[in-house]
């Protein structure tokens, strides 16, 4: 009978097992097991010869009557917790992806986390899941898509080619690209607002092109021109056309560039005497509308601002926050419109409130306090309406707000750190050695029979054998 199953030297040993998790020993009673029952450890009672018992853990010490496992002594604290307190947390100390690994190991449910630590374990998963995405996405440095590797000259051109596009640190040539790239955008700028001047605009109408008219036609096309070779530029140096076509920043880049071509286009399939074709004519005021996305060129500006990268992450990962701002705004519109056109139409004769959907812009303006004054109530009921919807206004906008707030604060220093790490890898790498280094060191020069102490190579685990 294996010593394990027979108790041992005496009674005691019968009721308690030891467990050694990677240099913290540990006492247990057989009954806590019971109450709350581990798949891992469960197993060690029905286990029938060392081999199988070896299949469960890392190590048997006979002379102690010591199981040991090569696993987190860290996250075993909590799981001790657990069997003598019925309470699971998370400890703030180890990694919460490398904690939920040993509750997978020893077999414990996530579920039995208390409910806020469940919320920060799916909050550190969410972030995770965005920090692998997240480097991809934007091809910034330290991304896999980024990381060296075999491939001969093609691979080590994309790699120049990369940091010179989308790493302004990686040298002069990075910091002289950017420059020039914001450079254009703010030139783009000045030419929308320029073209949408009345006397541009009435020569447009009347098909005429005066200096002023061709001289931002040359600018727009010069501009165009830089940012559809800026463009082709990032596509040649992706190696997934497919995930570089599906970014949003690329997306915008090609909502932006397309229409010029398109107008382009359509203005020589009109001009060889075919003026009088209706749909063409037609197709002049979506080509209009098209044109106007050129507001979009001022997104690019976000490829070399950390703070709209983090205004950009903040709305992704606060798509619940703001869908339930807007479900509040819609819940709070709908019960304020129809009071207030019942209090100025019905009770105090005014035009201004002539309907229930005309009452919803004013019950959306006076929550968000803004207050045009082109619908203002004159009753002393409409007035009362009109002071609850701005003070629940005040508070339902609150609610949401200072949670985005400090997703905002979190995203921001996120995206730093990876940028600060970007900007010096290798300092970062042999920091990590060294402290890996001194953890071994200290691991290995621990007194054994700690709870906290490292077990050395040749600890009894390792002179363990089969009885």
């Amino acid at each position: 009978v294996e010593p394990w199953r027979r108790g041992g030297g005496g009674g005691a040993r019968a009721r308690h097992v030891i467990i050694n998790v990677g240099g913290c020993r540990v006492r247990l009673a057989w009954a806590a097991l019971a109450r709350c029952p581990l798949a891992r450890l469960e197993r060690l009672r029905a286990c029938r010869g060392h081999d199988e018992l070896l299949r469960v853990c890392d190590d048997y010490d006979v002379s102690r009557d010591e199981f040991f496992f090569d696993r987190s002594p860290c996250a075993f604290r909590a799981i001790v917790a657990l069997l003598r307190a019925g309470k699971l947390r998370l400890l703030r100390g180890p990694c919460a992806l490398a904690f939920r690994d040993e509750l997978a190991y020893w077999g414990i449910d996530e579920a039995r986390l208390e409910r806020c630590c469940l919320r920060r374990l799916r909050r550190r998963e969410e972030e995770a899941a965005e920090a692998r995405a997240g480097p991809v996405e934007r091809g910034a440095p330290g991304s896999p898509a980024c990381a060296p590797g075999p491939g001969g000259r093609l691979a080590s051109g994309r790699r120049r080619l990369r940091d010179v596009v989308d790493d302004p640190r990686s040298g002069p040539a990075g910091k002289l690209f950017a420059c020039v790239s914001v450079a254009f955008v703010a030139v783009t700028a000045v030419g929308l607002c320029l073209s949408t001047m009345p006397d541009i605009r009435a020569e447009e109408e009347r098909g005429e092109c005066s200096p002023k008219c061709r001289s931002l036609f040359v600018l727009e096309t010069v501009c165009v021109a830089w940012f559809s070779f800026e463009f082709l530029l990032r596509s040649l140096q992706a190696e997934s056309k497919c995930a570089f076509l599906r970014t949003p920043l690329n997306i915008i880049d090609i909502l932006a560039i397309l229409p010029f071509y398109v107008s382009l286009l359509v203005g020589l399939a009109a001009r060889p005497g075919v003026g009088g074709n209706k749909l063409l004519e037609r197709a002049g005021l979506v080509l209009r509308l098209l044109r106007a996305l050129r507001v979009l060129y001022v997104m690019r500006l976000a490829r070399h601002s950390l703070g709209l990268r983090s205004l950009g992450l903040t709305v992704r990962r606060c798509a619940r926050e703001f869908g339930l701002l807007l479900l509040f705004l819609c819940v709070a519109m709908a019960l304020f419109a129809p009071l207030v056109h019942l209090a100025e139409r019905e009770l105090g004769a005014r035009r201004d409130f002539s309907s229930v959907p005309a009452s919803y812009w004013w019950a959306v303006i006076s929550m968000t306090t803004v207050g045009y004054g082109d619908m203002v109530p004159r009753s002393l009921p409409g007035q009362v309406v009109a002071l609850s919807s701005i003070l629940s206004g005040i508070l339902l906008m609150a609610f949401p707000v200072t949670s985005i707030f400090h997703t905002f604060s979190r995203s921001y220093s996120e995206l730093k750190e990876q940028q600060q790490r970007a900007a010096s890898p290798e300092p970062a790498l042999r920091e990590d050695s060294t402290r890996s280094a001194s953890a071994s060191d200290d691991g290995s020069q621990s007194p054994d029979g700690n709870g906290l102490a490292g077990a050395s190579a040749e600890g009894p685990w390792a002179r363990a054998g089969p009885t």
